[in-house]
């Protein structure tokens, strides 16, 4: 029997969790909160409650022979993935996995304006947390290398899905940036991403890293708007970049300030993917007119 370890069990990890137990494989789940992994454990899912941030507490994982799927997010603050490094200090050297799967984000490339990123493009990231996703990385890269355990990463674009729509921004009608100051960003369905996870898991290398999006990029500002057209909302107001600095979250403006175009040919043709919702509004109609597959 397959056996599959989840780390970070939530929102894309349920996702892939069900799929492989419509498949038959013995799946496990970590979580943090005592009352997720509760519900996990009545829909059949074996679960381990525990949190990365104090190595001292951390329960033995029996991991042996398993496919891991890291998604726990890193910690706030530094430059560096603790939680990561945890979770891998606690891997039995006898005990050992046959394959990781970790998902990092875009964020690792540097503030490139507009241009398109590759696989190949320079990972140096502005932000603090891209170089904490980008030291997870390392540092399941070397684990892997050191242990001839096969670890792909997948650097993923914005998520969006059921449940997974900026709904409070645009009903307390928080600023976006003008139309045409706001450059391109990326996307994928979350039921894509499980199903590119698991395409990973199965047709990676070690070593190989993919870019996850649905290769149709379109402004932030594009997308709030579309999500408040299909959700029957008003638009945002919109203002412009020396305004948005002074309105908007750093987080916020950190987002579209920094645009790219992020190229998925290697995802499609190495992992042999046909995603279900190619598109943001292919995604979004499902989202409002149709039943998705999960909640």
């Amino acid at each position: 029997m397959q056996k599959i370890f989840i780390a970070g069990c939530g929102y894309i990890g349920e996702r892939i969790a069900r799929s492989y137990q419509e498949s038959g494989a013995d799946v496990t789940c970590m979580v943090r909160s005592s009352g997720h992994g509760a519900r996990l454990e009545s829909a059949g899912f074996t679960t381990i409650v525990s949190a990365l941030d104090d190595p001292a507490v951390l329960p033995a994982l029996n991991l042996a022979d398993s496919i891991i799927f890291y998604l726990v997010p890193p910690p706030g603050g530094g430059i560096a993935d603790s939680r990561a490094r945890n979770f891998i200090a606690q891997i039995s050297e006898t005990d050992q996995p046959a394959k990781i799967v970790y998902m990092s984000a875009t964020s690792v490339y540097s503030g490139v304006i507009g241009d398109v990123v590759t696989e190949e493009s320079p990972a140096d990231p502005d932000s603090a947390m891209g170089k904490r996703r980008l030291d997870a990385e390392a540092a399941f890269r070397e684990y892997g290398a050191a242990r001839n355990i096969p670890v792909v990463i997948l650097r993923v674009s914005g998520i969006y899905g059921p449940g997974r729509l900026p709904l409070m921004q645009i009903s307390q009608g928080q600023p976006l940036l003008n139309e045409d100051e706001s450059g391109p960003s990326n996307r994928i369905h979350a039921d894509d991403l499980a199903a590119i996870s698991i395409a990973a898991a199965e047709k990676g290398m070690a070593g190989e890293i993919f870019n996850v999006s649905d290769g149709h990029p379109s402004s932030m500002t594009f997308y709030f708007n579309a999500c408040a057209d299909a959700l029957g909302l008003p638009r945002q107001p919109q203002v412009a970049l020396d305004e948005a600095r002074q309105v908007m979250s750093p987080l916020m403006f950190s987002y579209v300030s920094q645009s790219r175009i992020v190229d998925n040919s290697r995802m499609l043709e190495r992992l042999n993917v046909k995603l279900r919702y190619a598109t943001l509004t292919e995604g979004l109609a499902a989202l409002t007119t149709g039943t998705p597959r999960f909640s």
